[in-house]
């Protein structure tokens, strides 16, 4: 079972309001360094609320104040405060980026939720650098095509400046997609599907033999057991923990 570090806690720690004493007094909250500590476990273990050890404090006040946080899009700011970090360090390589979507199914129901051929669930979209950090993240209904989503991750990047070039499976072959990308100056490649003629030529398609970046990535996020089955009945709750796990990414490409 993996632990947040010290380092990281405190990181963590520095970016979350501190708690505001009820007016009507009663007994003091829990240590914030304490909740996150007990969120992280729920994300890394992918195990319920009320399997919550104690010694992260009480399951009903580490789960209140993380909905608390998700209210406040506190898990959104941490992770664009990690993403500035990355970028003010000049770590961010936007030459070649690469996009791709997982599925994660949906044993609670609740809100967002899309029907496939292999069941209700929601799909993470994620656009990484060249590295592999992520540089947007989504999460939402399965139900509609990847192509259609990428437009929304751009209305989440991290970082100031565009990616030179998007690179993505056959599911972005789309001649929509490419003239859209193009008037925001970046160029979209990807293999063409069978049914289609060939609108690339072979030299920028190489650079497709390195897709497995954003592949290892997902591979990254599906280590948090918490991403690869959405218990929550909440999309906003659900996205909270994808951002958490982005930003822990984020912050390992900072600290090494």
């Amino acid at each position: 079972m993996l632990r947040l570090s010290e380092t990281e806690l405190d990181v963590l720690s520095d970016l979350v309001p501190d708690f505001e004493p009820s007016p009507k007094g009663g007994r003091p909250p829990i240590p914030k360094r304490k909740a996150l500590a007990g969120i992280f476990w729920v994300l890394d273990n992918g195990a319920k609320w009320k399997d919550l050890p104690r010694e992260f404090g009480a399951k009903s006040s580490v789960h209140r104040w993380f909905l608390h946080w998700v209210k406040a899009g506190v898990f959104e700011q941490i992770m664009r405060a990690m993403g500035r970090l990355v970028e003010e360090a000049g770590s961010y390589r936007l030459y070649e980026c690469f996009v791709d979507g997982t599925f994660s199914k949906a044993k609670g129901g609740g809100d967002g939720i899309g029907c496939t051929k292999v069941g209700k669930g929601v799909k993470i979209m994620i656009l990484v650098d060249a590295k592999g950090l992520p540089l947007a993240v989504s999460a939402g209904s399965a139900r509609p095509h990847e192509s259609g989503l990428i437009q929304e991750l751009f209305g989440f990047m991290l970082s100031t400046a565009p990616p030179q070039r998007v690179i993505g499976d056959k599911a972005y072959d789309s001649d929509g997609l490419d003239a859209q990308l193009a008037l925001q100056g970046i160029e979209m490649i990807a293999p063409n599907r069978a049914n289609r003629s060939k609108t690339q030529d072979g030299r920028p398609l190489r650079r497709y033999k390195r897709r497995w970046t954003v592949e290892r990535t997902i591979a990254w996020l599906q280590n948090y057991r918490r991403l690869c089955i959405r218990w929550e009945k909440s999309l906003p709750a659900f996205q909270g923990f994808l951002h958490l796990a982005c930003a822990l990414l984020l912050l390992k490409g900072v600290l090494g």
